[in-house]
């Protein structure tokens, strides 16, 4: 009886401190979604038909903004990888990795489509180029997302969704990223079996985190 109250109790305590750090993890956001989007607006407009560009205006914009020492960024433009997750599979360059935000290019010039994932965060899609198409459950007509507009996926909703030909979005999510991870992960496990792009998905992402959490960014 005493080892079922004292799990009780432990259990208990768990989901009591849950609930504290979820009404508290507005604290440690750094980035903004209506910055972000407004700053993927900026970028469309100073090299339009070129990705490359638009990506490179985001990074120095983003490092010229935030001091080093409130935020880490990978400045490191290069450092692209595959991403199946959903049935979806495009390629990603992480720019921000924490505890409680994630800001990444995604996108591919083939086009694709899957499932969003169900997710603890908040999911802010900022078309660059290309365009997206969503949908939920009783939609009988598709929501459409050109470039320069945002889609906005609330934690704990799901959609499926299409990107066409040559499709590239600032994607920015607020919430408990590492228990977005697992969804990102499921694909390669079961599916794709790329473990050269899993250890490097891991191997970025994990040193991202770090890198925020030594400088006190949650």
């Amino acid at each position: 009886m005493t080892k079922w109250v004292l799990r009780l109790g432990l259990g208990l305590v768990i989901v009591a401190t849950c609930l504290l750090l979820d009404a508290i993890k507005h604290r440690w956001y750094v980035l903004d979604p209506t910055s972000l989007h407004e700053l993927a607006q900026a970028a469309i407009a100073s090299s339009p038909d070129n990705t490359t560009g638009m990506v490179e205006h985001i990074v120095s914009n983003l490092t010229a903004t935030y001091p080093s020492s409130a935020i880490a960024l990978n400045t490191d433009s290069k450092e692209w990888v595959f991403n199946n997750a959903g049935g979806a599979m495009g390629a990603m360059y992480i720019i921000h990795a924490s505890i409680t935000e994630y800001l990444i290019i995604f996108g591919t010039p083939l086009g694709t489509e899957g499932h969003t994932g169900l997710h603890t965060a908040d999911d802010y899609f900022n078309i660059l180029v290309g365009e997206q198409w969503a949908f939920s459950p009783g939609q009988l007509e598709m929501e459409r997302y050109p470039p320069g507009t945002v889609h906005h996926l609330p934690r704990g909703t799901a959609k499926q969704y299409k990107m066409h030909e040559g499709c590239f979005a600032l994607e920015y999510a607020r919430g408990w990223i590492p228990l977005m991870l697992p969804f990102g992960f499921a694909d390669t496990l079961t599916s794709t079996l790329d473990i050269p792009t899993l250890y490097n998905t891991v191997r970025v992402t994990g040193r991202e985190i770090l890198r925020n959490l030594f400088i006190g960014k949650i």
